[in-house]
C-alpha cells in the first residue's frame, strides 16, 4: 500500500500548482487511501482538502444507498475485479501535515499522530510566525526538539550546498526524535533517480532511519506544469523565458499512483510500502478538533443562568411599563432553544462586547439573523424591536440543523480598535485571534502578473486589463474583444496567456486579515490552530477563513466597522449639547410622518444606505411609509433580487397595478411579506426547501455555495435538480427559472432579511436626525469623514440647500472638528473646522486653538505663538482661513511664505513694539471669484463662494433660454 505523504498544494503560495481539493479528487481517482498535504510552514489549506474528502465521501455513501436500493449503475464489472469494490468508491483519508522548513536549512515533513501531535504541529508554527513579520516563520532546530510531542518527522534529504552542516544536524535530530523519524526519498526526474535512491538508502542505514518514498508533488495532474513554472516566474519576478533551471524539466512532479510509485522505486519497493504503514498509523482527523468556546462562567454563575438574569434585566430596561405576554412568551422560548443547543456563553461574550462599548460610549448595532431577537434585544447587542415582527427566532437557531448563530456587531468605526484590543486583552493571544481572509487570483491581478511572467508589454497588459469591468471580473476576454484593441487572439503567445490567466483564477496570492471575524476559544487557540502576526500592529491571526472555521463548526464573533455609526454618535453628543435631548437609537421618535415624506422625495443625500443614485430613483417608486418599506428598500436594490427581476413586479404590486398572487399556499406563507416576490435570501432558500423538495441537507449545501466572490462557487450545480423539483412540483418554469436566477444573483451578494432589518434602523435614524436638525447631520456626517457615497462639497452644499447656514474655516473661531455655533438669530451655523484643510495635522490644529487665547491678531502670531512649521500657516492661508482678519487669501499668502525657520528666533519673538524694520506694503491684485473657487478647492476640496458651475453658466446657457 501506499500513500503520498508530503504534497505541496498552491497554499504554498506561487510554488504549488493544484487546489487542495484537487489532490484529494485526484487522490480518489488514483485509489490513494490516504494523502498528506504538507505545504510550507503553513496548514491554511488543509480544510479545503478535508471539506473535499467529505464531500466524496457524502458522494459515495448517496450511490451506494441508491444502488442498495435500486441495484448497479451501468453495466457489471467484468470478471477478476468486482472483489476489489468499484473504483468510484474510494475515499482517501486526508492526514494534515505541514513542512517545516527551518533556519538551519533542514527540511521536515511533520504528520500529527494524533490530538496531541496536531497540537504540537500547531504550536511550532505559532512559535515561528509569532517570532517574525507577517507571511514569514522563524523555527529552529531547537524548536524542533522541544516541541515535537506526537508528530511523524519526514526528514528531507539535503541540497548539494549542504551535506556537511545537514548530516550534523540530522544526527542531533534522530539523537534525541529517531523513533519518530523517516528520511524521505523523493525522485527528481532528471535521469539519475535510481542512482540517488541507493545513495539515499545508505545515508538511511548510517542515520538508522528507514527509508519512506514520496513524489512530493508540486501538482495534481501533469497539464499544469505551464502554470507551475508562470508562477515560479513570478515568485522570482523574471520571465518564463528567464527560469532557466529554475523551470520543471518535465511534467512528472505530479501526484501518482501506487504502482507509477513502485515502477519509479524499482529496487526500493519497501519505502514506497512503508508510505502507507506510517499512514496507517496515523489516525488523527480534523473531525476531532472539539472546539470549545469560553464558558462564560462569571461569580458562580452558570451560562445559562446568568444569561436568563441580564435577558430579565434587559425586559425591564427595554420595556419601562412592562413587556406585553408576547414578547415574555417569545423571550422564554428563545432562552429555552438556546438552553437546548447550549449557545448561552456565544450570547454573553456578544453581551460583555457590547456592554464593554457602552461603557466606553462607543455606538454599536448588531445585526445577523441571531441579533433579530427578542433575548438580543433586551441583552442591547441590537435596537431593533423584536416586535416589528421581521424573524422567526428558528430561522437563525434550529435544532434541525444545528448551524451556529449568526451575529454581527458593527461598531463606529474610529473606534472599533478599542474594542478589538479589549477583546485581545481579555481572553489573551492565546485564546482569540483574528480569521484570516484568503486573497485570490481574480481578473486584474491575474492579467497583470501573468502577462508580466509571459513577457507582454505593459501596454498589452494595460489593455487586456481595461477590457474587464470590476475587480473580480474574469479574466477570460472574448475574442472580439481582444481584436477591437488591436491585438491577435491567434498570437500563440498571447493565446497561451489567457489560457494561463483562466487557469490561475481563484488561486490563492496570500493570507490577509478578515475585516472583523474573531476566533475566541475556552482553552489554547494555538493548540487548535496556528496564530500569526497580522501587518498591522497588535494584531494576530489564524490562518484559515471564515469558510473554513464553518466547515469545522468554530464559532466566530463579528467585530465590524459602519462609519455611519460614527456619524450617528457625533449627531447625540451634538444634539445634547446644543438642544438637551438625550437620544438613542432605540429611543428615537418612531414612525414620523415627516421622515417618511423626506424619503419619498428621495431628499437622501448622507442618509445610510439609501444615499445612491439607484436607490435615490426607487425611493420615489417605493414610497415607504412604514419601518418594513426601509427593510424591503434596503434589501431590494441588490444583484439578488435585481438580477431575479424581482423589482418591478414587486413594485407593480405594491402599487396595485398587478394582482398579489402566490404560485401555492404553501410559497405563500413563505413570500406572504413580500406580496409574493422574494427578495431576501432566506426567502430563496425556503423556495429551495418548499418548492423545489430541496432537504435541509442540500438547502444548506446550497446556502454554503451562495459565498460571496467565489470564482469556484458551485452555485450552478444546483440548477438542474432546483428547476426539475420547481416542475415536479408543479411550479411555472418561468418563475423557477426567475427564483433561481435571484439564488445566482445572491452568489455574487446576497442580503438578507435579518441584515437589512438592522440597516433599516439606521436609515430611520439618519432619516430621522437629517430631518429635523440637517445641521448637526452635516456637521457629524463631515467630523466622520471618511466615509458614505458623497464628498465634502456635495454634503455641504446639500445643507446649505436644507437652510443652513454654513461659515467658513476661521483662524480665529475654527477647531479641528466641524462644530455649531449661534447664528444670531436663535439658531445654529455649521462652522466648517481644520479638519477641512488639506495637509493639515490634528496636532498641529490642537496646538493652534490651545495658543488662540482671544484670538490672533496678524499672520505671525499664529507661528509664534502655536509653534507650528511655516508649512502649516502656509496652508492656512491657501485656504483662506485669515480672512477673518482682513486679510485676503494672497496677502496671507504673502506673510506666510515671509515666514522663515520652524522656530522663530528669540530675539524676534515678541512684541517688537514698533522697533522692528517696517517692510514696504505690498499690493498685490485681487483675484477673481473663478480663483478663489479653483484654490478653495485646491485646500478644502469644497467652496462656499460659488459652484464651479455657477461660473460657466452663462456660457451654458443656449441664446435665449430664459
Amino acid at each position: 500500500m501506499f500513500a503520498e505523504l508530503s504534497i505541496t498544494s498552491n497554499f504554498t503560495f506561487l510554488t504549488g500548482a493544484s487546489h487542495p481539493e484537487e489532490y484529494v479528487q485526484r487522490a480518489a481517482c488514483l485509489g490513494l487511501p490516504a494523502i498528506a498535504i504538507a505545504d510550507d510552514n503553513s496548514v491554511a489549506g488543509i480544510v479545503r482538502a478535508h471539506a473535499a474528502a467529505r464531500e466524496i465521501g457524502r458522494q459515495v455513501a448517496e450511490r451506494q444507498a441508491l444502488e442498495a436500493r435500486d441495484g448497479p449503475i451501468g453495466p457489471p464489472a467484468p470478471e477478476g475485479l468486482a472483489a476489489d469494490g468499484p473504483d468510484w468508491a474510494n475515499i482517501p483519508c486526508l492526514i494534515p501535515a505541514a513542512r517545516l522548513c527551518l533556519t538551519e536549512g533542514v527540511t521536515l515533513t511533520a504528520l500529527p499522530q494524533d490530538r496531541t501531535g496536531w497540537a504540537s504541529l500547531c504550536r511550532l508554527l505559532t512559535t515561528g510566525r509569532r517570532r517574525t513579520e507577517k507571511g514569514a516563520c522563524h523555527l529552529t532546530l531547537d524548536d524542533v526538539l522541544q516541541g515535537a510531542e506526537g508528530l511523524e518527522l519526514l526528514l528531507h534529504p539535503p541540497g548539494p550546498a549542504q551535506a556537511a552542516d545537514w548530516l550534523a544536524q540530522a544526527r542531533r535530530l534522530v539523537g534525541r526524535l529517531g523513533a519518530q523519524m523517516h528520511l524521505l526519498m523523493a525522485p527528481e526526474y532528471d535521469g539519475q533517480d535510481s542512482t540517488r535512491f541507493d545513495r539515499l538508502a545508505k545515508l538511511a542505514d548510517r542515520l538508522g532511519l528507514p527509508a519512506l518514498a514520496s513524489a512530493c508533488p508540486r501538482m495534481h495532474h501533469g497539464r499544469r506544469r505551464k502554470l507551475a513554472d508562470v508562477m515560479t516566474a513570478i515568485r522570482k519576478g523574471v520571465r518564463v523565458d528567464e527560469l532557466g533551471r529554475a523551470a520543471l524539466a518535465n511534467a512528472e512532479c505530479r501526484l501518482r499512483s501506487e504502482a507509477e510509485m513502485l515502477r519509479l522505486f524499482a529496487g526500493h519497493e519497501a519505502a514506497v510500502h512503508q508510505a502507507g504503514e506510517v499512514a496507517a498509523r496515523l489516525a488523527f482527523s480534523l473531525d476531532e478538533l472539539r472546539y470549545e468556546y469560553p464558558s462564560e462562567v462569571a461569580h458562580g454563575e452558570t451560562p445559562a443562568e446568568r444569561l436568563r438574569r441580564l435577558a430579565l434585566k434587559g425586559l425591564d430596561w427595554r420595556y419601562p411599563h412592562g413587556a406585553s405576554d408576547k414578547v415574555r412568551a417569545m423571550l422564554e422560548h428563545e432562552l429555552t432553544l438556546i438552553g437546548k443547543l447550549g449557545y448561552e456563553p456565544y450570547f454573553l461574550t456578544v453581551h460583555d462586547v457590547v456592554a464593554f462599548a457602552r461603557s466606553r460610549d462607543i455606538l454599536c448595532q448588531g445585526r445577523g439573523s441571531a441579533a433579530n431577537s427578542v433575548v438580543c434585544y433586551c441583552l442591547g447587542v441590537t435596537s431593533v424591536s423584536p416586535e416589528i415582527g421581521t424573524m422567526v427566532f428558528e430561522r437563525f437557531v434550529s435544532e434541525a440543523r444545528n448551524e451556529p448563530p449568526d451575529i454581527d456587531v458593527d461598531f463606529e468605526h474610529e473606534r472599533r480598535e478599542e474594542v478589538i484590543q479589549w477583546i485581545y486583552e481579555r481572553y489573551g493571544r492565546q485564546r482569540a485571534g483574528l480569521c484570516a481572509t484568503v486573497i485570490h487570483y481574480r481578473g486584474k491581478r491575474a492579467i497583470r502578473e501573468v502577462g508580466r511572467a509571459m513577457g507582454l508589454s505593459q501596454d498589452t497588459i494595460s489593455a487586456l486589463s481595461s477590457q474587464l469591468w470590476g475587480f473580480f471580473s474574469s479574466g477570460q476576454v472574448a475574442r472580439d474583444r481582444i481584436r477591437e484593441i488591436g491585438l491577435d487572439p491567434d498570437d500563440r503567445r498571447l493565446r497561451q496567456t489567457m489560457e494561463l490567466v483562466d487557469e490561475i483564477e481563484g488561486f490563492p496570492r496570500h493570507l490577509s486579515q478578515h475585516v472583523g471575524g474573531f476566533v475566541i476559544t475556552e482553552g489554547r487557540l494555538d493548540e487548535l490552530v496556528p496564530i500569526e502576526n497580522a501587518s498591522m500592529a497588535e494584531r494576530t491571526v489564524i490562518c484559515w477563513d471564515k469558510d473554513d472555521i464553518d466547515t469545522l463548526g468554530i464559532l466566530k464573533v463579528d467585530v465590524l466597522s459602519l462609519g455611519m455609526l460614527t456619524c450617528i454618535r457625533k449627531a447625540f453628543e451634538l444634539l445634547a449639547r446644543h438642544h438637551g435631548q438625550e437620544h438613542t437609537l432605540a429611543t428615537l421618535p418612531p414612525e414620523d410622518p415627516r421622515v417618511y415624506d423626506m424619503l419619498c422625495r428621495a431628499d437622501s443625500v448622507g442618509v445610510f444606505q439609501v444615499e445612491s443614485r439607484a436607490q435615490m430613483n426607487f425611493l420615489p417608486r417605493m414610497r415607504p411609509r412604514c419601518f418594513y418599506d426601509l427593510v424591503i428598500e434596503v434589501a431590494i436594490i441588490r444583484p439578488g433580487p435585481i438580477q431575479g427581476d424581482m423589482v418591478h413586479p414587486y413594485i407593480r404590486r405594491r402599487n396595485g397595478e398587478e394582482q398579489v398572487s402566490f404560485p401555492s399556499d404553501a410559497l405563500g406563507a413563505v413570500l406572504g411579506k413580500t406580496l409574493g416576490v422574494p427578495l431576501f435570501q432566506e426567502q430563496a432558500m425556503q423556495i429551495a426547501i418548499t418548492g423545489a423538495g430541496f432537504s435541509p441537507d442540500e438547502a444548506d449545501r446550497l446556502r454554503r455555495s451562495l459565498a460571496t466572490f467565489k470564482k469556484h462557487g458551485s452555485v450552478s450545480e444546483f440548477r438542474d435538480r432546483f428547476l426539475r423539483g420547481m416542475k415536479r412540483n408543479g411550479y411555472d418554469m418561468d418563475f423557477a427559472e426567475r427564483c433561481f436566477s435571484q439564488i445566482e444573483g445572491f452568489g455574487s451578494y446576497g442580503f438578507p432579511e435579518s441584515h437589512a432589518a438592522s440597516f433599516a434602523l439606521l436609515v430611520y435614524a439618519s432619516a430621522w436626525i437629517k430631518c429635523h436638525h440637517p445641521g448637526i447631520f452635516a456637521c457629524a456626517l463631515l467630523n466622520s469623514q471618511p466615509m458614505g457615497f458623497y464628498a465634502p462639497a456635495q454634503i455641504v452644499r446639500d445643507a446649505r440647500e436644507h437652510g443652513v447656514t454654513v461659515r467658513p474655516v476661521c483662524i480665529n473661531a475654527s477647531y479641528w472638528d466641524n462644530v455649531m455655533e449661534p447664528d444670531g438669530n436663535g439658531g445654529l451655523a455649521l462652522r466648517l473646522g481644520f479638519r477641512q484643510v488639506k495637509g493639515l495635522a490634528e496636532e498641529d490644529a490642537a496646538w493652534i486653538t490651545g495658543a488662540r487665547g482671544n484670538g490672533y491678531l496678524q499672520v505671525g502670531d499664529v507661528w509664534r505663538r502655536a509653534g507650528v512649521p511655516p508649512a502649516t500657516v502656509t496652508r492656512l492661508a491657501e485656504a483662506d482661513a485669515f480672512a477673518g482678519l482682513g486679510l485676503s487669501r494672497r496677502d496671507a499668502l504673502w506673510e506666510a511664505k515671509a515666514l522663515a525657520g520652524d522656530r522663530p528666533l528669540p530675539l524676534f519673538a515678541g512684541d517688537m513694539d514698533g522697533e522692528g524694520l517696517t517692510e514696504p506694503a505690498a499690493h498685490l491684485p485681487a483675484m477673481t471669484l473663478g480663483e478663489e473657487v479653483v484654490e478653495d478647492y485646491v485646500a478644502m476640496r469644497l467652496s462656499l463662494k460659488a459652484h464651479p458651475l455657477a461660473l460657466l453658466r452663462s456660457a451654458l446657457t443656449p441664446p435665449g433660454a430664459g
